[in-house]
């Protein structure tokens, strides 16, 4: 071998037990991180390591330890602002933790969901934070759970699969915002999602797959169904998956006969769009027409007139799957869990009492 070959070629145990002056042995427990050795050993092969820079094959060390560290998230949609905060509270802790976090993005399709959980399984990660497309398509996550390995859910339960689970108090918050609405004098309040199929009409809250929006809908019509709000078909729009679906389901709204008072708009990219809708059309917010939406986007606060939102713990979230997922590949045991965290309504001046009340 000449000189250029060994200066190209991969720095081995051997060769930093060799620079260091211990056996192979020695080096490896050092590198490691498991055995018992002397403070004296273990900083002369760390010296050793950093001179020849010396980086470790993950592979190799994976398949002597098990463990690959790295953790697996599959999320719905990454340019949804809410699923970037969370991934931040996610790889914070993974990284204060010794992990590295490898992301794929579902696009909001159950099929590709399962496809990425396969994916990340087969790189051998040492566990996966999955926010399920949809909540009653989730057999390759029981699969997952029947394996033994860690899973947390993020954002969405199911009451299909028992594992750890983090989400809002989205029932509460939908409850909250609604009743304030109808003390305010709202009468016509609508409710606009991006799930479920463009142009499907909405039926029962047993039709939304996703399990947050499940129980935003639910908490809405049971406070509706309690004050004696009449809801028409059209006061709940669904499948306004994207900027062109959104827009045309706000104008046709907007532009009934019996235009809704108040909306809410069950996240912050659709909100937007209702905002960008009511500007077009010459709809005055609040005067005309009351706003709300879920999650605090950075947008809601320096609009004329700013939105009111429902604040959810998104980075918290994120923070809570990862710290669970961690505890339990550290050997924490027990019954999974489910933590609900609180939200909060912020009120800015979207919204008003109707004109005719």
């Amino acid at each position: 071998m000449n000189q250029n070959q060994a200066r190209n070629s991969p720095v081995t145990v051997a060769d930093v037990a060799l620079k260091a002056g211990v056996s192979k042995a020695t080096a490896a427990r050092v590198l490691g991180g498991y055995g018992i050795v002397s403070d004296r050993t273990r900083e002369a092969v760390a010296a050793a390591a950093r001179a020849l820079d010396y980086h470790p094959n993950e592979l190799a060390r994976s398949m002597t330890t098990g463990r690959s560290g790295t953790i697996g998230v599959v999320v719905g949609d990454i340019e949804n602002p809410f699923f970037s905060l969370a991934m931040r509270g996610i790889t914070d802790v993974a990284r204060q933790a010794g992990f590295t976090v490898v992301l794929i993005n579902s696009g909001e399709d159950a099929e590709i969901e399962k496809d990425a959980v396969r994916t990340l399984l087969t790189k051998r990660v040492d566990g996966l934070i999955v926010s399920p497309a949809d909540v009653n398509d989730i057999e390759h996550l029981r699969e997952v759970a029947r394996s033994g390995r860690a899973l947390v859910l993020l954002d969405r339960a199911s009451e299909l699969v028992e594992v750890d689970t983090v989400v809002a108090n989205d029932r509460q918050a939908a409850e909250e915002v609604t009743r304030w609405l109808v003390g305010l004098g709202h009468r016509q309040i609508a409710y606009i999602t991006g799930c479920g199929d463009p142009g499907q009409r909405f039926r029962t809250p047993t039709d939304i797959t996703t399990g947050s929006v499940r129980r935003r809908i639910e908490g809405f019509l049971d406070v509706c169904q309690k004050e004696h709000l009449e809801l028409t078909e059209d006061l709940i729009q669904i499948g306004a998956a994207t900027p062109d679906h959104t827009r045309r389901a706000i104008t046709n709204m907007l532009t009934s006969l019996q235009r809704p008072t108040a909306v809410i708009a069950s996240d912050s990219v659709i909100g937007l769009e209702v905002f960008k809708v009511c500007r077009e059309l010459g709809v005055c917010i609040p005067k005309d027409l009351s706003l709300v939406s879920f999650h605090d986007a950075d947008w809601t606060s320096v609009t004329s007139p700013p939105v009111t939102v429902v604040r959810q713990p998104v980075y918290q979230l994120g923070e809570m799957a990862a710290s669970m997922l961690v505890k339990r590949l550290n050997g924490s045991s027990g019954q999974p869990s489910c933590i609900v965290l609180e939200t909060e309504v912020v009120e800015r001046a979207s919204v008003a009492r109707p004109e005719q009340s």
